[in-house]
């Protein structure tokens, strides 16, 4: 989620052109909501005539604004503004955001969580405007200096117990009864379960769920490991629908194996670089469906 300090040109070009089709997408749907509404005729009998007051002089610019008008909410034009003008680039290329941009453009205004908090997340938030967007984040100090930024996003600390250079006794553990059951993460006897995330992200189903934290690339790193399957068992366990799960960074061991394992190859539907796209339907009313079907 870190950004990295040289400027992209090609995807801060796509992050423009992502928020003026919103942008225009916003105003199509409001002009054509107002067009659509029935104005009911006028009474005569209450009709009063316009007055001078009321009456536009030549050169006058018209100050009141009428129904049809549509104002472009300032998230977005924060939004767009900070975006147009940095020279700070998310991690992620032109293509591995528009699998997800794509996603969001069809389901948003969801519910998103997102593991990892970083100079993209404004642009995440964005995309899901309307919507309620999460972040979930390792590092205290970069909340504040994120919130500093950007004190509209809405994020958590997280606490994790893990280390990459336990990922290969994790990935056995994670094969037993206790992880492949069906259930609400928080309760689970599962040593991968995330189980001290605030109760919003236990009781929300979530539509999107972006795996690109915590930190994973050095040993003593706490790696991506129980993240994961946390997102994984999110999705089985939510009360009906299916649930897009992305994770980034799949060329590295820890997320290629255990994307594979948990959110499951039968379940993928899309690699674009260092990015995979899952969908997971809900298992919870449907007990006897294997935890990776083939």
């Amino acid at each position: 989620m870190r950004p990295k300090t040289h400027q992209i040109t090609n995807l801060k070009i796509l992050i423009f052109f992502v928020f003026l089709a919103f942008i225009l997408l916003f105003v199509l749907r409001s002009s054509i909501s107002s067009s659509s509404e029935e104005i009911p005729s006028p009474d005569p009998s209450t009709v009063q005539p316009k007055t001078s007051s009321h009456v536009k002089e030549e050169g006058e610019e018209e100050t009141n604004c009428t129904h049809s008008c549509s104002k472009l909410p300032r998230s977005l034009a924060q939004a767009l503004i900070h975006y147009t003008t940095s020279t700070i680039t998310p991690q992620q290329t032109l293509k591995e955001i528009s699998v997800t941009a794509k996603i969001l453009e069809k389901k948003s205004p969801c519910n998103f969580l997102v593991f990892g908090l970083g100079h993209d997340s404004l642009m995440w938030s964005t995309l899901n405007h309307g919507g309620r967007t999460i972040f979930l984040e390792e590092d205290e100090a970069w909340i504040a200096q994120i919130k500093r930024r950007f004190p509209m996003l809405h994020s958590y600390h997280v606490t994790y117990d893990s280390k990459v250079n336990q990922a290969d006794n994790l990935m056995e553990v994670g094969k037993g009864p206790e992880c492949t059951a069906v259930g609400d993460p928080k309760h689970s006897m599962c040593q991968l379960a995330l189980k001290g995330l605030p109760s919003e992200v236990y009781d929300t189903n979530w539509d999107l769920i972006m795996v690109d934290a915590p930190t994973g690339y050095y040993e003593e790193a706490p790696g991506r490991m129980t993240a994961i399957y946390t997102a994984g068992m999110m999705a089985r366990n939510r009360r009906a629908g299916e649930t897009h799960v992305f994770v980034h960074d799949v060329n590295r061991e820890v997320e290629d194996r255990f994307s594979k394992e948990f959110l499951c190859q039968s379940y993928m539907k899309k690699q674009e670089g260092r990015l995979r796209h899952f969908i997971i339907p809900s298992h919870r009313d449907a007990l006897d469906v294997p935890f990776c079907p083939e």
